[in-house]
């Protein structure tokens, strides 16, 4: 067996800054683990990575592995999944030249890369916790439908990963039992909520904006469904005016939207920090979601939404674990994904401004960066 030589590696395609929460969130951890461990980050990047963190004061102390990276979340279907093999050898070369102990991996890219952390586990005996943020080939599928005999194969292989994990982490009860009833895996599974940035929550009354959506219009967002009922509710004379910010395969649609009405803007992409103040600025924020994908992932807006205050307006059926989360927590409203409920929702919010949905002390400790960090610290190492 070959002798460890790093105590940790962290391997995520996307790592700070152009993952801009989860990046965070992943620099931050690996920061902590550095000043007691040799830690080393395994990812891609645009540029100098190590040259960056370096200039920033960052990173001290964390050994940066990273490949370049040649597509982002807009690009097409064929080009991500040969970046994603293209990285899966990139990790595994990586591996065998950082020798970790321990290995964290997430699902960008899914499937295929934490099956490789799997493999060189197994081989090298290293031990390796894997963290689902949202569990394919099923949500792939969603999107674009994948061929029979492929998609078993590939949820043969995470299972094998989830079997062979010491650890797993995800996000929800349900995709903790949907986890658990595919793989039959025995592993513990820690639930961990996706991170947010501070923000300071306005007071509802201060708020002089309606709607906002900001985040990723991409395919599982149900889009197309709003442009159509916020056309309509315009078009019936609706007051409420929609700000949109972000990228996406959708964000044309949502530009031509926006200069078709002067009641809604589109801001394009906007970094995270400016998109936590944007909704803070907002009395409702728009959080739609495919339900079927709600088994499998959970979105990421979510965290910030809540950390807010603004009141947040999930597009989803009643018995997804986005309806049971917007309830639970008190911090909005529930509406059907169907043209004609949505309108009438709009509706019914002109007259809703003066209501806190500002969540509790432990709520929002849960939600931060930090704590994020400081909980796969834990896991990683427990």
């Amino acid at each position: 067996m070959a002798r460890k030589k790093t105590d940790l590696a962290i391997v995520n395609r996307s790592f700070w800054p152009q993952s801009q929460v989860i990046g965070e969130g992943l620099l931050q951890f690996a920061e902590q683990a550095a000043e007691h461990h040799s830690v080393c980050v395994i990812t891609q990047a645009d540029g100098d990575l190590a040259g960056l963190l370096a200039s920033k004061g960052r990173g001290k102390g964390v050994q940066v592995r990273a490949c370049k990276s040649y597509t982002t979340s807009a690009s097409g279907v064929i080009k991500r999944i040969a970046e994603a093999v293209f990285f899966m050898f990139w990790t595994f070369l990586s591996l065998v030249c950082a020798k970790p102990a321990n290995v964290y991996v997430s699902t960008n890219p899914p499937v295929v890369v934490p099956f490789i952390v799997g493999v060189y586990c197994r081989l090298f005996g290293a031990r390796y916790v894997y963290h689902l943020q949202d569990i394919h080939p099923e949500a792939a599928n969603i999107v674009v439908p994948v061929n029979g005999l492929l998609f078993k194969l590939l949820q043969a292989v995470d299972n094998f990963t989830l079997r062979h994990a010491d650890a797993i982490i995800t996000l929800s009860e349900d995709m903790k039992a949907y986890i658990q009833k595919r793989s039959g895996t025995e592993r513990p599974i820690h639930l961990l909520d996706n991170p947010s940035f501070e923000v300071t929550p306005v007071p509802m009354e201060q708020r002089t904006k309606d709607i906002v959506f900001c985040g990723n219009a991409g395919r599982l967002q149900r889009i197309p469904l709003l442009m159509t009922a916020i056309r309509d509710y315009l078009q019936q004379g609706g007051k409420l005016q929609f700000t949109f910010a972000g990228g996406g395969v959708h964000a044309p649609d949502v530009e031509a939207l926006a200069n078709a009405y002067e009641q809604v803007d589109y801001l394009g992409f906007i970094p995270a920090t400016e998109a936590a103040e944007l909704v803070n600025q907002h009395r409702w924020a728009l959080l739609p979601i495919d339900d079927e994908v709600t088994k499998y992932a959970f979105p990421s807006k979510s965290s910030g939404y809540a950390l807010s205050g603004a009141g947040v307006l999930a597009v989803c059926g009643e018995d997804t674990s986005v309806a049971r989360w917007v309830e639970q927590l008190e911090v909005g409203v529930v509406c059907p994904a169907d043209h004609g409920a949505l309108v009438k929702c709009f509706f019914s919010l002109e007259g809703r401004g003066g209501e806190s949905f500002v969540v509790g002390d432990e709520v929002r400790e849960r939600l931060l960066i930090p704590y994020f960090a400081n909980r796969l610290r834990d896991i990683v190492f427990a």
